[in-house]
C-alpha cells in the first residue's frame, strides 16, 4: 500500500539527509543478508487486487471514500483515484491448496465490496483499463485524499517541467497532454507477490524477468483507452509515460524511466536492484525514518522506511520488496505486470502460471544469463504488451516462437512441474493451468474479447462509440459476477437496455471525434464537395494549431452557390468569406443536458467541442436525433428522455 506520511523534498539539505538514511538502510540490509537473518523456511504468495468503481451508466464513479466509510475491512483501501479501490489479500503458504484458497478469499472480499458499492449505487469492474474512462475523470478533484498522492503529483509534475505528453500507437493512435499524474489511475492490476530466499533471489528474479513476456501475452486485458484501440496491454506504455520525468532533449543519453523493466540481469544479490535504482533515480519524497542499527541492537527488525519509500517511487514491472513476517525479515518479487480481470478465476490462473513458471524454470535452468540476452527478454515483454498472443518471442533454446506455440508447447509443462515441486495439489494445477491452456488455444484473452466485441457491435445499426463502450462495461460487470473464465464469454452485443435519462452524462460521451475540417483559406466549393462526400451538414474551420476559428453550414454553402454564376471569379473565394467566426462552443466536460439547451436556445445544428483552445469534437443535431429515436423505439417516450435543462 505504501507509506502515507510523506513529504515533498523541499530543499537540497533535506534531500541529502534523507539520502544518508537510505544509505544507512542499505548498509543494514547488507548486514542482515550477511548475517543470515532472513526467513528461509517458508515461501508464501500474496496478491493485491485493484478495481474500478462505476455508476449505473458504466462511467467512473468517484465514490471510493463513501465505500470506505461503510467498510470495516482493513484489507479494502484507497488507490490513487476516488474511482479506484485496492484489496489486499492475506499471504498464503505456497503449497497445497493455496490457489483455490486465494480464489475463495478473493471472491469473498469481492462480494463484500460489491455489497458496499451497492449502498452508494455503484458497481465494480475488473479491467486493466476501464473502456469508458475519459480525460475529464482524471482531474485532481478525483484524486484520493491521501498526502502521498498529492506529494507524488506535485513532485512528478515539477520534474516534468510542464504538461505530461502521451503518445501511444496501435490500430488507432492516441496523442494527448495532461497536467497531473491522474492518468496513472486509468490502470488497475492484479499484483502477485512471491516470497523467495536471499540465496536464490538473483536467480529467481532473473527467471521472473525471463517469463514476463509470455505471461503477459497470455494475460492481456487492456486494449482500449479513450475509445482508441492501442496495445493489447496499453497499461505498460501508459504507466511509463504517466510518471516519466526524462527530458526529451537528452535523446543521446541512455536514461531510464521511473517505470521500467530493468537494464540487465542481476548477478548476485537483491542489493544490485536497490543500488541501481538509488543510483539512477533522485529522491523525490521524504518521510520519518529510524536508525536501523539501533533497532538491530534492541533485538528488533528494522523497517527500512527510507529505503522502502524510495523503492516505492521506482516502478519496476518485477519489483524487489523487503518485508517483515512476525519477527523475521523476508524478500519478495512483486509481479506488477498482470492486469486486473477479466474474472477472479482468470487472475488466479495467471498467478499460478507465473509462479509455477518461475519455480519450474529456476530448477531447469541453473543460470538464464548465458542462455538469452537481457535485451531479448525485454523485447519479448514489449512485444507481448503491444500484440499479446500475436507476438513472437526469442527463447533460451535459441529458437523463435509464436507466443501460443511457446506457451502451449513448452511453458505450461514447465509451470506444471514447478507447482508440483512446491507441493501444490493436483486439482489446483489442473484447474488453473487448464484455464491458461484453453485461453491460449482459443486466442481469446480479455483484450481480444474486448476488441472482437467492439468490432461486432460496430457492424450493427447506428450505435455510437459511447454506446458500444458502455455496453462493453455492462457486459463485463454481468459476466464477472457469473465468474466463468473470460475465454468462455460470448461477445458483448448491443442490448435494448433502458436509456431513460442522459442526466449525469457529459458532452464527451456523445461527441463525434472523427472530424473533417478545413482551413479558412481553402476553396468554398471544396467544402460543398466535402459535405456531399461525407454526408455532413457542418464543416468546422481550424487553424494550423487545430484551434477553432469558424464553422460553415450547409445553408451558407447553398446561399453562396446560388449567388455566383458559372465562370464568376467569386467561385474562387476562400472559406473565410462565408464562415461564421468564433462559433459557440463547449468543453468536453459540459453536461449533455446543458449542451442540448444551448443548441435549442441558440438554434444551432452543430456545437463544436474545444479542449483548451483546440478543437477535439463536435455535437450535431443528428447525434441527438439518433438518441431520441432510440428512446422512442424502446418505448420510453419523450417524457423520460427529458432533454430540457
Amino acid at each position: 500500500m505504501g507509506l502515507q506520511d510523506v513529504a515533498k523534498s523541499e530543499n537540497a539539505a533535506q534531500i541529502r539527509r534523507f539520502t544518508r538514511h537510505i544509505m544507512q538502510d542499505m548498509r543494514a540490509l547488507e548486514y542482515m543478508l550477511d548475517s543470515g537473518m532472513f526467513e528461509t523456511d517458508i515461501q508464501r504468495i500474496g496478491a493485491e487486487q485493484e478495481l474500478f468503481l462505476v455508476d449505473r451508466n458504466a462511467q467512473p464513479a468517484p465514490l471510493a471514500e463513501e465505500v470506505l466509510a461503510l467498510s470495516q475491512n482493513h484489507r479494502i483501501v484507497n488507490e490513487l483515484t476516488r474511482f479506484n479501490l485496492e484489496v489486499n489479500l492475506d499471504p498464503l503458504e505456497f503449497a497445497g491448496g493455496c490457489f483455490s484458497a486465494m480464489e475463495a478469499n478473493l471472491n469473498e472480499v469481492m462480494e463484500e465490496v460489491r455489497g458496499l458499492c451497492a449502498k452508494v449505487d455503484a458497481e465494480i469492474v475488473m479491467a486493466g483499463i476501464l473502456p469508458t474512462i475519459h480525460a475529464w475523470d482524471l482531474r485532481l478533484e478525483n484524486m484520493a485524499p491521501k498526502q502521498r498522492y498529492y506529494t507524488l503529483n506535485d513532485t512528478i509534475m515539477s520534474l516534468k517541467g510542464g504538461m505530461a505528453q502521451y503518445h501511444i500507437r496501435g490500430v488507432d493512435e492516441l496523442f494527448f497532454q495532461h497536467d497531473n499524474i491522474m492518468v496513472e489511475g486509468c490502470n488497475t492490476s492484479f499484483q502477485v507477490h512471491l516470497q523467495v530466499t536471499p540465496e536464490r533471489f538473483a536467480h529467481m528474479y532473473n527467471v521472473a524477468q525471463l517469463v514476463s513476456g509470455p505471461v503477459l501475452a497470455a494475460a492481456a486485458n487492456s486494449p482500449i483507452l479513450f475509445g482508441k484501440r492501442l496495445w493489447r496491454e496499453t497499461r505498460i506504455a501508459l504507466f511509463q509515460q504517466a510518471v516519466d520525468t526524462r527530458s526529451s532533449n537528452l535523446y543521446l543519453r541512455d536514461m531510464s524511466p521511473r517505470v521500467h523493466f530493468g537494464t540487465e540481469w542481476v548477478d548476485e544479490s537483491v542489493l544490485e536492484i536497490f543500488q541501481e535504482d538509488i543510483a539512477r533515480f533522485r529522491v523525490i519524497m521524504t518521510s520519518e525514518y529510524e536508525d536501523p542499527f539501533e533497532a538491530l541492537r534492541n533485538g528488533d527488525v528494522p523497517k527500512l522506511r527510507a529505503l522502502q519509500l524510495h523503492n516505492g517511487t521506482v516502478y519496476r514491472w518485477n519489483r524487489a520488496c523487503y518485508g517483515i513476517s512476525g519477527d523475521k525479515p523476508h524478500l519478495r518479487i512483486e509481479n506488477r505486470l498482470l492486469p486486473s480481470g477479466p474474472t477472479v478465476v482468470d487472475e488466479v490462473a495467471n498467478a499460478a502460471f507465473w509462479t509455477g513458471l518461475v519455480y519450474g524454470l529456476a530448477e531447469e535452468i541453473p543460470d538464464v544469463r548465458p542462455r538469452l540476452t537481457f535485451d531479448d527478454a525485454k523485447s519479448n515483454f514489449i512485444g507481448a504488451a503491444r500484440r499479446g498472443l500475436a507476438s513472437e518471442m526469442d527463447w533460451v533454446d535459441e529458437n523463435r516462437y509464436s507466443a501460443p506455440e511457446l506457451i502451449r508447447g513448452q511453458l505450461l509443462d514447465v509451470a506444471r512441474k514447478g507447482l508440483q515441486r512446491r507441493g501444490v495439489r493436483d486439482e489446483d494445477i489442473q484447474r488453473y493451468l487448464g484455464i491458461i491452456d484453453d485461453r491460449v488455444a482459443s486466442k481469446r484473452t480479455g483484450a481480444q474479447w474486448q476488441l472482437y466485441s467492439l468490432a461486432g457491435m460496430k457492424k450493427v445499426g447506428n450505435s455510437t462509440r459511447s454506446e458500444r463502450l458502455d455496453t462493453l462495461v455492462h457486459c463485463m460487470i454481468k459476466r464477472q459476477k457469473d465468474g466463468s473464465p473470460g475465454h468462455e464469454w460470448e461477445l458483448a452485443q448491443l442490448e435494448s437496455r433502458p436509456l431513460n435519462t442522459i442526466h449525469g452524462t457529459r458532452v464527451e460521451h456523445f461527441m463525434t471525434t472523427d472530424l473533417f475540417t478545413v482551413r479558412e483559406d481553402e476553396l468554398i466549393e471544396f467544402v460543398a464537395v466535402l459535405m456531399g462526400w461525407r454526408h455532413i451538414r457542418h464543416v468546422l474551420v481550424e487553424d494550423e494549431d487545430h484551434r477553432l476559428v469558424g464553422i460553415v453550414t450547409h445553408r451558407s454553402i447553398l446561399r453562396f452557390l446560388t449567388d455566383v454564376q458559372d465562370g464568376d471569379e467569386g467561385r474562387d473565394q476562400p472559406v473565410s468569406a462565408i464562415m461564421v467566426r468564433n462559433p459557440i462552443s463547449v468543453s468536453p466536460e459540459t453536461a449533455t443536458t446543458e449542451a442540448i439547451r444551448i443548441m435549442r436556445e441558440k438554434n444551432v445544428g452543430a456545437l463544436p467541442v474545444v479542449l483548451g483552445k483546440q478543437l477535439v469534437g463536435v455535437l450535431t443535431e443528428t447525434d441527438f436525433n439518433l438518441l431520441a429515436a432510440r428512446f422512442f423505439e424502446e418505448g420510453t417516450g419523450s417524457r423520460d428522455l427529458d432533454l430540457g435543462p
